[in-house]
């Protein structure tokens, strides 16, 4: 899994039938403190009810197709867990509601 940080939504009025209902975020990588890396984002299909502006974890790949709302869907990236916080050797790295 990935570390991301949910940057827009992607809406597709016409798609394959197997991907009805399926709401898709766009997704940059980022690093342990939530901050997007220069990696290229990539469209994920939202399993847990994440949005704009969360980190999350997603999975790609075979992977992706291993969820409730995925499986046995053509989905290649899927948000799989919202962060609540990432501690690094100890330290505190990203918090969702820092104190």
């Amino acid at each position: 899994m990935v570390l991301g940080l949910v940057v827009g939504t992607v809406v597709a009025t016409r798609k394959e039938a197997e991907l009805t209902s399926l709401k898709f975020l766009l997704v940059k990588p980022c690093d342990s403190t939530g901050k997007p890396t220069t990696a290229a984002p990539v469209v994920a299909v939202d399993a847990v009810g994440a949005g704009v502006g969360e980190v999350v974890l997603y999975a790609s790949g075979s992977s992706a197709r291993q969820t409730q709302v995925t499986k046995d869907r053509p989905v290649d990236a899927t948000i799989m867990a919202i962060v609540d916080s990432v501690d690094v050797d100890g330290a505190a790295g990203y918090q969702k509601n820092p104190a």
